[in-house]
Order: C-alpha cells, then structure tokens, then sequence
C-alpha cells in the first residue's frame, strides 16, 4: 500500500504538520527526508531499512559520501541534501548565540560546540570570539591534531583576537575517543592561553572538552 492510501493521521508529512515533529518516529522523520521509496517499499520502508543497516541516525548522519551513496536508495543528491540541512542546523545554533550574551545560554553553547566537533574523527581546536558583551563575533578552528604545547601556538590566538578585537574567548576541542575528561596537556596549553590574552586584555571565559554526549567545562572545574 502506497503511503499516499494510509489515513492521512498516519503519513508522515500530514502527521508532522497536525502534531509536530516531535511526534515522528526516526523512520518517519526520515521517510520525509527521502520523500520516495523504491520499488515495493514505501519511504516509510526504506528509511527503516536505512537506520537498521547503519544502526541508527548518528551512523547515517556521519556516513561519508561513499559510504552513503552505496547503500541502495540512497544517491549523490541525497548525499548533498543531508549535508546542506546539517550545515543548515549549525547555522541556525550559531545565529542563536550570537543575539544573546553567551553567558545566559550555556546550554545552547554546550549543544552548538558538540554539533560542531563530536564527530570529528581527529582533535579539532575550536575558538569562540566575543564582544564586550559577550556575544559571539565568529566561530573559527584554529588548530587540527592533538592538542599540545606544539600544535596550539597561543601568538596565533592572540593574533586572531587583536584581528577582530574580541574582548573574551571561549575555546573548545573534541576527544575522538569519545571520552571527555581533559589531560594533563589540555589543562596546561589552557593557562598558557590564558596568560598570553590577558597581555592584551582579552578573557579566557572557559575551555570545553568535547567528547561522546558529553562536555566538561574547565572553568566549572576550577581550572581557570
């Protein structure tokens, strides 16, 4: 039976925009995204199909290209649509964070820099640049590879504040081991930074460590 035959509380789209997304099933959130099954299969089919070969939505959504496009109903221009809706989300995080003083949405920093850097499959080195009323300026990776006194160079920090004289900082990076407790390393390229921006009056306001689901704050820890 065709999607198009189920009663109309029952397809995805209809039931989406009588009940909220929050509604849908993972497979009927993605049936929308697909919008068509394939031969003998409804979307809602296929997309189940989908999340039990990758094993769910996190798999999918990691999913390279080559590894996307070989699965069956699956294509480039599917490919390239999920990744735009992905960068869409980002977008939208960071837009959020920058009306407001980040200081009052320590949640929806938390959510933009997992968004941001949990799947990496390498260290990423993140800095958030703010204003005086620490609202964010922009979002930039600085540095890639393992976090240490040899790969993060606070002058070139120091440079980008100066550049666009940012008053506070607030730097992020990921574990790929999924485990988010910060080293012995991360704990001393943080007083480092810290030291170095405060030559120039610029405040370090936290380093967050990114792991699996979960981030720990230094400054919470008192390491600042």
């Amino acid at each position: 039976m065709r999607i198009s035959d189920w009663p109309a509380a029952e397809r995805p789209r209809e039931k989406l925009l009588l009940q909220g997304s929050h509604s849908l099933s993972d497979a009927e959130l993605l049936a929308i995204f697909l919008r068509t099954g394939t031969k003998g299969k409804t979307a809602v089919d296929l997309a189940r199909e989908l999340l039990n070969h990758f094993g769910g939505f996190r798999a999918l959504l990691q999913a390279d290209q080559q590894q996307f496009c070989n699965t069956h109903g699956l294509g480039v221009a599917g490919f390239a649509q999920l990744q735009a809706v992905l960068e869409m989300a980002k977008r939208h995080l960071m837009e959020t964070l920058q009306r407001d003083n980040v200081l009052n949405n320590p949640d929806q920093v938390r959510e933009f820099l997992q968004a941001q850097l949990r799947d990496a499959q390498r260290e990423v080195f993140l800095c958030l640049f703010l204003d005086t009323q620490h609202r964010v300026i922009c979002s930039e990776i600085l540095f890639l590879g393992t976090i240490d006194s040899s790969s993060v160079h606070p002058r070139e920090v120091v440079r980008r504040a100066l550049a666009l004289n940012a008053a506070a900082v607030i730097f992020a990076h990921n574990h790929p081991s999924g485990i988010a407790e910060p080293s012995d390393a991360d704990k001393r390229i943080t007083l480092r930074l810290r030291d170095s921006l405060a030559l120039i009056d610029v405040r370090v306001l936290d380093h967050m460590v990114i792991g699996d689901g979960q981030t720990v704050s230094l400054a919470e820890r008192g390491l600042l």
